[in-house]
């Protein structure tokens, strides 16, 4: 089978394409055709084997994949973990899913992932209250764009989002957003303020750190919380145990793989995400699809800021 395989860690440069034996399932696992693979900023970590889990090579990339399981001929999406930037990719039996009727592959992806990651977001770290105010960092991203939606559903007040261009802002307005501002350092905590009508924010979604985590955190309401799920700037912050104490805030940490062990936190978020999809409450902001053969310009784009929403591989072409 046709795959994207590393035998070094580093730049896009170290993806290539490959052909490889299709993988045999264990106990337990189950393997699925893929038709559509998902691309995640993660996976630019993990191929320089900088994410939160340590890799190892060879390693094919991807972490859920949609497709058909081989063994009953049904379409479903999967957390893989890994390998699934290829044809075929093993799964585990129990983070495998069936893809309602009427759902495409993307929207499925896009929900798998990024909607879970939205959804323990609000419900299990920020805990959000009605009427509390959200900050979405990158809110046209595949996590932010659904994190926005989902704000207003979840009992949110108003909702702000920030993304670093004028297409990308009107987009966040599109999907729900009361507030779209430029994420650019200079002047952010004011233009914040203002979009929060001259209040701190109560809730921060916060997947860049470096200055924007700093900012932010310092636009944070007293009691507020800021939910920590990535650091696409690559820039790791410290903060003052002084300063959560004096304000009663708090920093929370997110990794979705955590949550992996009790299909509980999976299989019920995911069918409330597809029902409010069936719908019509929330809808996935579904990016390019790329040939698998395209896999490094894929990662390139989506470093570069040229994306929104979720990315494809089509390991067709």
């Amino acid at each position: 089978m046709r795959a994207i395989q590393q035998v070094a860690f580093g730049g896009p440069e170290v993806l290539e394409l490959v052909d490889v034996p299709v993988p045999e399932p264990a106990d337990g696992q189950v393997l699925v055709r893929v038709s559509r693979a998902g691309l995640n900023f993660a996976d630019t970590h993990q191929r320089e084997d900088e994410y939160v889990q340590r890799q190892s090579l060879p390693l094919i990339p991807g972490s859920e994949v949609a497709g058909v399981r081989v063994d009953t001929g049904e379409r479903v999406v999967a957390l893989v973990g890994r390998g699934g930037y290829a044809e075929y990719a093993l799964a585990p039996a129990d983070r495998t899913f069936p893809i309602p009727e009427g759902l495409d592959d993307g929207t499925a992806l896009a929900l798998l992932l990024q909607g879970l990651t939205a959804w323990h977001l609000y419900r299990t770290c920020a805990r959000i209250r009605a009427g509390e105010s959200v900050l979405v960092v990158s809110g046209a991203g595949g996590v932010g764009s659904l994190a926005v939606q989902l704000a207003k559903p979840f009992g949110a007040g108003r909702v702000i989002a920030t993304a670093s261009s004028p297409e990308k802002r009107e987009l966040c307005l599109s999907l729900g957003a009361d507030a779209a501002i430029d994420a650019a350092p200079e002047g952010l905590r004011e233009r914040l303020l203002e979009a929060n009508e001259g209040r701190e924010v109560d809730v921060v979604l916060e997947m860049a750190g470096g200055a924007l985590f700093d900012i932010a955190l310092r636009a944070m309401a007293d009691m507020g919380r800021m939910v920590v799920y990535g650091i696409s700037s690559r820039e790791q912050n410290e903060v003052r145990t002084g300063r959560l104490l004096k304000r009663s805030q708090s920093i929370i940490g997110f990794w979705l793989f955590h949550y992996l062990d009790r299909r509980e936190h999976l299989e019920e978020p995911l069918a409330e995400l597809f029902a409010l999809a069936d719908v019509g409450e929330i809808s996935a902001v579904v990016g390019e699809t790329y040939g698998l053969s395209e896999a490094r310009r894929a990662q390139e784009d989506l470093m570069s800021r040229k994306t929104r929403g979720k990315l494809l591989l089509d390991p067709s072409r």
